[in-house]
């Protein structure tokens, strides 16, 4: 079986959410702050385990711009001007699935380095 493929993507409030609809019938609401802070970039995630960098102060960061690249991402640049993660739609699908557990470790490791959103 195939994964689900994107049918839509739609930013809505005013460049805060990221509306993503699955052909499965899968639709996931992503906050443009979590995606920033989650952003597959190598900035974020680093080149290998262990390298993430923990992204705060990002609660204001609005989504301005959605390019695709070829059939398998999208690229978005957020309003702090950061835009080289291609969001996969693999990746996507996690961040919608997973959205809870995700947000709760990020949470989590705010609270341990004594840093805000």
């Amino acid at each position: 079986m195939n994964d689900p493929w994107p049918e839509e993507l739609r930013v809505s409030d005013k460049g805060r959410v990221l509306h993503v609809t699955f052909d499965s019938g899968e639709s996931h609401a992503l906050e443009a702050e979590y995606l920033r802070v989650e952003s597959p970039s190598a900035e974020v995630k680093g080149h290998g385990p262990g390298q993430e960098q923990l992204v705060w102060g990002k609660r204001d960061v609005i989504i301005a711009k959605l390019e695709p690249v070829g059939s398998y991402a999208v690229k978005i640049t957020f309003s702090d001007g950061h835009n080289t993660g291609l969001f996969t739609w693999p990746y996507l699908l996690k961040l919608g699935r997973e959205r809870e557990a995700i947000w709760a470790a990020y949470v989590e490791k705010l609270q341990a380095a004594g840093l805000r959103r």
